[in-house]
Formats: structure tokens, sequence, C-alpha cells
């Protein structure tokens, strides 16, 4: 299906970068390079100090810089830009994307040309490559899972060969980059910044699909990864959101039954098992972010002990 020739559906791009000068240039040119004829690119600067503001006015006079006063960490950043994007902008689409991508020339209009095909597409996700390796993939969407809920990702670590050319709805994607519908935002907001960072773009797409949208697939929309370089693979810091999140999104989402199987399943290979593994190999701050992201958790359940309890009562 192409786009209407009469109407191209406004689009801006969203790129967030905290103290993430060094990687810019690259994701802002690939995207200035669509083909797409109807779109802005914004630079959200999370409160960065390292000289992104005047880097991007300085070489990019034609990008649009949005900038925070602090770090308002990954959810927080990505509201601020949807609020300029939907509310001032009146944006029909946002893309959010990452800042440590390389985009193909045809990621806008082909994500486009799905999310157009029926109005209760409110996501619409494409081909992730690692930059590394760029015959391979890093992700097309995720699958669903018996007792994780939220699988693995489709196609990981995979060579591309062709097997994954068909649009097809998913359960729920990633959002290294990520095609948004304004009716989503009209309906549900944004990110919940109680996430902050990991398992954001999956509470948002739950809360989404209850009210009727639906995640898709296209297959044309192409980027390159370069695998968490901001803030490390596997830094403490994603460690302890990884802990925490995954708990919290199954506490918010899914029922007690589910919960009651899922938690014990988490504490044996999410916390037990990786912290015996991290004192083993004497990594002590990996050690102690599993602990904390627990009782992170934890304390959050005991603040809101109304929502928590009917998990377990």
């Amino acid at each position: 299906m192409e786009i209407n020739a009469t109407k191209y559906p406004r689009v801006i791009v969203l790129i967030l970068s905290y103290n993430g000068k060094s990687l810019l240039d690259e994701s802002i040119s690939t995207y200035l390079a669509n083909d797409y004829p109807n779109f802005e690119v914004a630079v959200i600067d999370n409160g960065s100090t390292d000289g992104t503001k005047e880097y991007v006015e300085k070489n990019y006079p034609g990008v649009t810089l949005l900038r925070t006063d602090v770090n308002l960490k990954y959810s927080g950043g990505f509201n601020f830009g949807l609020s300029y994007a939907f509310e001032k902008q009146r944006a029909d689409y946002v893309l959010i994307t990452n800042n440590d991508v390389k985009a193909g020339s045809k990621v806008l209009s082909s994500l486009v040309a799905t999310a157009e095909k029926d109005n209760n597409i409110g996501f619409v996700t494409g081909k992730v490559y690692f930059y590394e390796n760029p015959e391979t993939i890093q992700s097309v969407g995720y699958y669903e899972d018996p007792v994780k809920w939220i699988g693995g990702h489709r196609g990981d670590r995979v060579k591309d060969t062709g097997q994954f050319e068909e649009e097809l709805e998913l359960p729920y994607s990633d959002d290294i980059f990520m095609l948004v519908r304004k009716q989503v935002y009209d309906a549900v907001g944004g990110y919940n910044t109680i996430f902050a960072f990991q398992g954001e773009q999956l509470d948002w797409q739950v809360r989404a699909k209850q009210e009727g949208f639906r995640v898709f697939y296209s297959p044309r929309a192409m980027i390159w990864h370069k695998d968490s370089i901001t803030i490390g693979k596997s830094s403490p810091f994603k460690v302890f959101y990884d802990v925490r999140n995954t708990l919290l999104l199954r506490l918010l989402h899914k029922d007690q039954a589910y919960f009651r199987v899922y938690v014990r399943w988490h504490f044996k290979n999410m916390v037990f098992r990786p912290l015996l593994r991290s004192l083993t190999h004497l990594r002590f701050k990996y050690a102690f972010k599993i602990i904390h992201g627990y009782l992170s958790f934890l304390s959050w359940g005991f603040r809101n002990k109304k929502l928590t309890l009917k998990h377990f009562i």
C-alpha cells in the first residue's frame, strides 16, 4: 500500500541524548537523509553537560533542539519530547529513536505506510540490525512466553536471509525505534515514568492495547544499532532496572495466578543465580545492584499496598 500522495502525515523524529554528543552525527544525518517528504528531526538534550546543545545548534541549524534543565531519564526525557510533538506541533506520528543508531533511507516512509493501513495500529517498528555486524538481526519485535510473558527478541543474532519479510502484527516491540500514532498519546498519554528505563515501552504498549491499539512490524524499515553503547550492555545501572522493572511490569498488568508463578521464576533466575555468579566472580557492584533492584521493587510494593496485596491474598 502506498501512502496517499495528497497528504503525507506529519512525523517528528525524537532523538534522545544524554551526554551523547559523539553519537549524534550518524543518527541525525541518516534520519535527515530519509526519503519521506513531511518530517522534522528534534534532538532532546536530556540535561547533558558535554556541549550537546552548542554542537547541535552549530552543526544542525535545521534540527529542533529541545533541552531539559536536568536529566529526566529515558521515559521523562521522551515525554518532554512527546509533549512538544503532539501537543505543540500537532504531529500525526512521532518516531521514538535512540541516538546510537544509523537509519535506513526508507525508515519513515515504510513505518508510516504500515501505520496508515489501519487506524488501530498504534505502534510500528522494523528491523534492528547490529551495527558491528550489519547483516545480523538484533530484533524484529518480541515473542510471548508462557512463563516470562515477554519473551526474547524475534530474530536475535540471526543472519538476515529474507526470513522476516512479512508485515505482521506483534505482541510487543522494543523502542530502539518505534513509530507512535498521536491517538495513542491522546488515549493513554506517554511513558509511565515509574519505569524510567527498561520495560517502559512494554507498559505503554499494554496500556494502549487495552484501548484497542495494535503493534506492527514493517520489514522495509531498517536501522543499525550500536547495542547499549550509551549505558553499557550489562552495566550495574541496567541490572538494577532489569530486576526491578520486570517485576513491576507484571505486578501492574498481570493477574494474581500468573504473578505468583512468575515471582518464583524471577527470584530464581534474575536474583538468586545472578547474585551467586556475581559474588563468585567478585563483581560486587553487580551484586549490590541486583539486591538494590529487588529491594526497590519491594519498597514500591510496600508504598502501594492496595495494589500489591491483591496479588498475594
